[in-house]
């Protein structure tokens, strides 16, 4: 279980200075303070839990308490030959499955991509790949994939590119303001539930 900060904070951290500035240090990167910058210029509401490095949707159960909502699964994939790259937004509770990913997208394969990747296009690394990681990519290289367990809650709960601070917004204003400004239209898939085949 990871340690997490009780509190449920309301927008931004207010200390937010840079890595080595004259301001002097905060354990807040550059790409967290992005997060924060484009939430605030979209003028979107949101609830931020710091923690310790949570990595997995298991190490997150702490967090989620704190927050009121659950936070879902982002998995970064990609076809063989690594030429097309993926993020998915899956319930946390659904156990993912390739083939019906795959079937649903009309892809014959598909699979985790590399940190390096993950790096280079959403400027992430491991366990703390998120939506708000499409700030990064400006090329547009990466096609959004939303199951429905998702699309259909009223919130969304997700790093803000690093694994330390969890937020919290509404699941409107991802799809009518984040998504729009970013220049990613999603596409929403139904995966079935882990006790459906």
């Amino acid at each position: 279980m990871i340690t997490v900060d009780q509190t449920l904070y309301h927008g931004r951290p207010l200390s937010v200075t840079y890595y080595g500035t004259a301001q002097g240090r905060t354990d807040r990167l550059p790409a967290e303070i992005a997060c924060y910058d484009l939430l605030d210029r979209l003028e979107v509401v949101f609830d931020r839990v710091d923690h310790e490095a949570a990595a997995t949707i298991d190490a997150c159960e702490a967090v989620e308490a704190v927050l009121g909502d659950k936070i879902c699964k982002n998995l970064f994939l990609c076809n063989r030959q690594k030429t097309n790259f993926y993020l998915l937004l899956l319930a946390g509770d659904k156990v993912f499955k390739t083939k019906d990913l795959s079937k649903q997208l009309g892809i014959a394969r598909l699979s985790f991509a590399g940190p390096e990747d993950m790096e280079r296009l959403l400027g992430v690394t491991p366990g703390s790949v998120s939506v708000l990681g499409l700030l990064h990519d400006t090329d547009g290289a990466v096609q959004l994939v939303i199951d429905q367990s998702v699309a259909d809650g009223k919130a969304i709960c997700c790093h803000p590119c690093i694994n330390t601070s969890t937020v919290r917004f509404s699941m409107a204003e991802l799809l009518g303001r984040v998504l729009p400004e970013l220049r990613h239209e999603p596409v929403f898939v139904d995966l079935p539930d882990s006790e459906e085949e």
